[in-house]
């Protein structure tokens, strides 16, 4: 699992690891100690090679033992978008999107039958959702941006997020052994560490009055409606441990006030042209074929 350490990860990781026989791995940057009950190995998403070590150390840690419960839920969104990782992609593009990518590349061999993979997204993807959401697709301009992408960034890469796991869904090395795939939108999530790149002094701001703001704002917007890490959380583990499924030929689920929706998502993300076109520009990216096989 990717994103356990705090936030919504964190909050779903406790539950998960409350269950009988559960043995848990977590990909951690810096000094974690994790969870009693799971085991941390180190991994920066902001470089391809460390992820390609991190999913060597799994597997050898698993020993020919398969993985039933695959959780790529980290993410960032800095506020700075003329960062560049050791690869030279965009940073929020390389972490949200193309480092995941990368990992189920390399993980979703050693799953389990019946097994889940669930990616974490958001609705900002969504154009009708409020500002930054992508109408057109162009990888390469998401990975060397031509100029600071500002707002775009994030929802463009959660958006990445989404095709990517319509692209998993529809492999037949994943529908056979009936793997299910699943994309999650824990909605607006407020005191989650996402935010943590801003001052200070928005972030103080925002933990004392947000809840007040986003509440006021959702009367006339429903989508900002103000979750919390706690609520989001127990879904992301409801999810992962098959006590809530997506309709048959879905994967998006939606946190909605609260509660568990299954939308469909933006017409972009619908799309199985830009989907392939994603799958073929990203393998090309981390040095992949783009055929699985």
């Amino acid at each position: 699992m990717t994103g356990a350490t705090s936030g919504i990860g964190a909050n779903a990781v406790k539950l998960i690891a409350a269950q009988p026989n559960m043995r848990i791995i977590i990909g951690a940057r810096g000094a974690h100690s994790g969870l009693e009950g799971t085991e941390v190995i180190p991994l920066d998403l902001a470089s391809l090679a460390n992820v390609r070590v991190f999913a060597d150390e799994v597997k050898q840690r698993l020993g020919g033992a398969h993985i039933d419960m695959l959780v790529l839920n980290a993410g960032i969104q800095p506020m700075d978008t003329t960062q560049r990782t050791v690869d030279g992609f965009e940073t929020t593009f390389a972490v949200n999107h193309l480092a995941h990518y990368l990992l189920a590349r390399l993980l979703v061999p050693c799953m389990a039958d019946g097994g889940r993979l669930v990616l974490t997204t958001s609705d900002t993807h969504d154009p009708v959702m409020g500002v930054g959401g992508p109408k057109t697709l162009e990888p390469e301009e998401l990975a060397h941006p031509g100029k600071p992408p500002k707002f775009s960034a994030y929802p463009a890469s959660k958006l990445c997020v989404l095709l990517t796991a319509r692209s998993f869904a529809a492999l037949s090395e994943v529908q056979a052994p009936h793997i299910r795939v699943i994309a999650f939108n824990p909605g607006l999530t407020l005191g989650t560490g996402l935010s943590r790149a801003a001052p200070r002094a928005i972030r103080s701001f925002m933990r004392i009055m947000g809840p007040l703001i986003f509440r006021l704002v959702s009367l006339f917007r429903p989508q900002f409606y103000p979750g919390n890490p706690r609520r989001s959380g127990e879904i992301l583990a409801q999810l992962v441990l098959g006590d809530v499924n997506p309709p048959a030929g879905r994967v998006y689920v939606s946190i909605f006030h609260g509660k568990i929706t299954f939308p469909d998502p933006s017409v972009l993300a619908q799309s199985d042209e830009a989907r392939d076109l994603l799958w073929r520009e990203s393998a090309i990216m981390v040095g992949m074929d783009a055929d699985p096989k």
